[in-house]
């Protein structure tokens, strides 16, 4: 990389009073990059990479990436930081302390779409050094090339996506109640299904966590079920029909109300999810992260676990993406940019996905390495109808407002499930 380029690449930005107002939710960024040529998150050309995959199945992928970036580029000190807890909420504060005291990391992981509208005025532009540099606008997906561009350029490289619209089920469980997944055509059927498990075995019909973040995506799951794409796009835009919003609540509330476990309010995911491993839930609606989980503990797809789509959404693929993110007073920036056009390429790509239950964004990559779930996923990916972007995690809106949404849900809807609150609250809020 020439000189002219590591300018342009690590220049000098400033987080404006607006920006920071923006972010103050979550990520309560309020103060400014400035001064100097970097912070001091890196010592000479050591590569600091913040993510949250501290368990589990991210655990497991995170070892895969950063052990295949570490074979192929053995001459870069690499400082792999993982921060656990929370959902990524302890990432996510500490990325914002970080950047506020002009300490940044060499890059984080983090969603694109309208997630970075929280970090403008921070971030680098990286489309000369990795994007065109590695060919990735060619080589990825187009939903992912566009979620990673941000102010008139890159600043972000996708590393996989989640499908958000998959319902996932313990095979004995729902075979012993008597139940046909297949055959679920709507969220009607899904509801007889689990009174069907709630009367026939001694399972929870449907395992979950009462986090605002998993009520709000199975809300949007549940609308995309039975209001279809373009009533979601039309919330998500602005345009929502408040008998849809309100309908959506009512459903979800009946679901939420009868069928799940009686300790959702004190449970993360992870523990319920557990509960599918060892047959004492029959469904999770969740991320296919938790796909990760069953493939790393040797559960056999299509004998012990399996999944479905969410009754109402075939056709769909929910759209999730991950990725890393680049700073712009990046303290170590040709390292950066060699680790980001890895992650964008097929060794990166290959080595993360298969452990974390997501796929490439990366098009054409072999699936030697994938198993029959997440082949059969890369292929549902390639034909989808539609891909209605996640409303949960960062790609349909932005941060401050997807927080919000959170609130109203954790005011209003964490049990008690008050469909009035939880209906005006939505409707004002986007």
């Amino acid at each position: 990389m020439n000189n002219e380029r590591s300018r342009t690449i690590s220049r000098r930005t400033y987080l404006t009073g607006s920006a920071a107002a923006g972010a103050a939710g979550l990520m309560g960024l309020s103060g400014c990059l400035s001064g100097g040529e970097g912070g001091s998150g890196g010592d000479g050309n050591t590569l600091e990479i913040l993510h949250g995959w501290t368990g589990g199945d991210g655990a497991e992928a995170a070892e895969a990436l950063f052990g295949a970036f570490e074979e192929e580029h053995s001459d870069i000190e690499l400082d792999e930081n993982p921060i656990g807890g929370g959902g990524n909420q302890s990432l996510d504060q500490t990325v914002a302390n970080r950047l506020q005291s002009n300490d940044p990391p060499s890059s984080f992981a983090g969603w694109p779409g309208a997630n970075l509208q929280q970090y403008e005025g921070v971030l680098g532009d990286i489309e000369e050094d990795v994007w065109n540099e590695a060919n990735l606008q060619d080589a990825h997906a187009p939903e992912a090339v566009e979620a990673c561009q941000f102010d008139g350029g890159f600043s972000a490289v996708p590393i996989g996506s989640h499908r958000m619209n998959d319902l996932f089920y313990n095979i004995e469980v729902v075979e012993q109640a008597g139940v046909d997944p297949a055959s679920l055509t709507d969220v009607n059927a899904l509801i007889d299904a689990l009174d069907t498990v709630s009367t026939e075995t001694e399972a929870t019909p449907m395992a979950f966590a009462l986090a605002p973040w998993g009520i709000l995506q199975t809300w949007a799951v549940t609308m995309l079920s039975e209001h279809g794409f373009d009533a979601y796009t039309n919330f998500i835009e602005g345009n929502g029909d408040e008998a849809a919003v309100r309908s959506t609540f009512e459903t979800l509330g009946e679901l939420l109300g009868n069928y799940i476990n009686a300790d959702a309010a004190s449970v993360d995911f992870t523990e319920v999810n557990q509960r599918i491993m060892n047959g004492d839930a029959a469904f999770i609606h969740q991320g296919n992260w938790v796909a990760g989980a069953y493939i790393n503990e040797g559960l056999e797809y299509g004998a012990e676990w399996d999944a479905v789509r969410f009754p109402g959404t075939d056709g769909m693929y929910g759209l999730h993406i991950d990725s890393f993110i680049y700073p712009g007073e990046n303290p170590s920036p040709e390292e950066t940019a060699t680790f980001m056009r890895f992650a964008g390429g097929e060794a990166a790509q290959v080595a993360f996905n298969q452990y974390k239950g997501s796929i490439p964004t990366r098009q054409e990559v072999p699936t030697d390495e994938f198993n029959q779930y997440l082949t059969d996923t890369i292929e549902d990916f390639q034909n989808a109808e539609q891909k209605p972007p996640t409303l949960a995690h960062g790609l349909a809106v932005p941060q401050s407002t997807q927080s919000e949404l959170e609130g109203v849900l954790n005011d209003n809807f964490a049990d008690p499930f008050d469909v009035d609150a939880a209906t005006q609250g939505f409707m004002d809020t986007v």
